[in-house]
């Protein structure tokens, strides 16, 4: 399922589609770090492991390109706090440097 996820650039997110539903993570990017604001998966969709898909997916681009991570999105900083091999991508980012987005589901 992983293999559907498509990073949709100009948009600024990873998005995995079915059917007439989409799935997204999105993110902005500042400084050399990818700040990951939303994780939304529609109801349709629940329960298949999409999100973890949409975060891994995310992260590891961001390791290929050399980005560091900061998980404003509570269940993007859940994925990394469960799965620890991707906790050398998080930077701390003070308060003020960025004002973008509080995640919401």
């Amino acid at each position: 399922m992983g293999e559907n996820i498509v990073h949709n650039e100009n948009r600024s997110r990873f998005e995995y589609i079915f059917e007439d539903v989409t799935a997204y993570l999105e993110y902005d990017l500042f400084n050399s770090v990818m700040d990951i604001t939303h994780t939304i998966v529609p109801k349709k969709l629940e329960g298949r492991g999409i999100g973890g898909m949409l975060v891994k997916s995310a992260l590891d681009y961001a390791r290929v390109k050399g980005l560091k991570v900061k998980p404003t999105c509570w269940f993007a900083d859940k994925f990394i706090k469960k799965f620890s091999e991707y906790g050398d991508l998080v930077v701390e980012v003070p308060d003020d440097a960025h004002n973008g987005p509080v995640c919401e589901i």
